[in-house]
């Protein structure tokens, strides 16, 4: 399957829809080949612009899926409709397949009793789920070796790393070149919502994409990470519009 792209304050975001993400992603489980899924949000393209290394990783993933409502406007001032695919919701489908097709699942990353609730939970839900490899999110740098070498040894077929961006999409960059049938995503936060820790908002925000203006208001802390971040970010975006129009 040949991948549209278009590219955000120099950062490439891949035009497909959930659906079609989804039978690629499948596609190279099925297949043992593995690959590097980014799902990429406005700050994560600021990170790029001060991280160069952040921004390689970022132009060498093989799938980078929008994540968040303000890469769905930065599109569409470009003049591309494009349908969000919310990572939460997206990694969890992959477990899904993994679970009924016979294929195991890694999980690194959050607090101990955070990733020991969201692995009971979800295999609750998923009948037959094999999670192969369970770690929290907490070592140092002495300690990413050997977690490399466990993780290796339990063979993932999916694994599903819940550090933060840049540090899951650092880490899953290193990682994958000694693991070339694991497909890796980095997926954040997705683990607090499955432990039930965070609720994620009502669908009708999820619709409205809105879904960042609930968890502001669950989470207030959230209000500094987004204001000034998100407006100056797509003002960014027109900016870089109007001159690549001009050009």
């Amino acid at each position: 399957m040949k991948k549209k792209q278009a590219k955000i304050l120099g950062c490439p975001v891949n035009l497909l829809d959930f659906e079609s993400a989804y039978e690629l992603t499948c596609g190279n489980i099925q297949e043992n080949c593995g690959m590097q899924i980014v799902t990429i949000n406005p700050e994560m393209t600021e990170t790029a612009k001060k991280n160069n290394e952040f921004y390689q990783v970022i132009n060498n993933a093989d799938l980078v899926i929008p994540d968040g409502v303000g890469i769905k406007l930065a599109l569409k001032i470009k003049g591309i409709t494009q349908q969000n695919i919310p990572g939460v919701e997206f990694s969890k489908k992959l477990i899904e397949f993994c679970a009924q097709n016979g294929y195991s699942v890694a999980l690194l990353g959050a607090k101990e009793e955070i990733l020991q609730k969201a692995k009971e939970n979800l295999t609750k839900e998923f009948e037959n789920l094999n999670i192969c490899y369970a770690r929290n999110g907490y070592f140092n740098s002495d300690e990413e070796a050997q977690i490399k070498t466990d993780m290796q040894a339990s063979n993932p077929s999916l694994a599903l790393i819940a550090l933060g961006a840049p540090k899951q999409e650092l880490l899953i960059s290193k990682f994958k070149k000694d693991m070339p049938s694991t497909v890796f995503i980095g997926v954040g936060g997705s683990f607090d919502v499955w432990s039930g820790v965070v609720q994620r908002a009502p669908e009708i925000y999820q619709k409205l994409g809105l879904e960042w203006l609930y968890r502001t208001v669950q989470e207030p802390k959230r209000f500094k990470r987004i204001f000034p971040a998100l407006p100056m970010f797509l003002i960014r975006v027109i900016i870089e519009s109007v001159f690549q129009k001009k050009g």
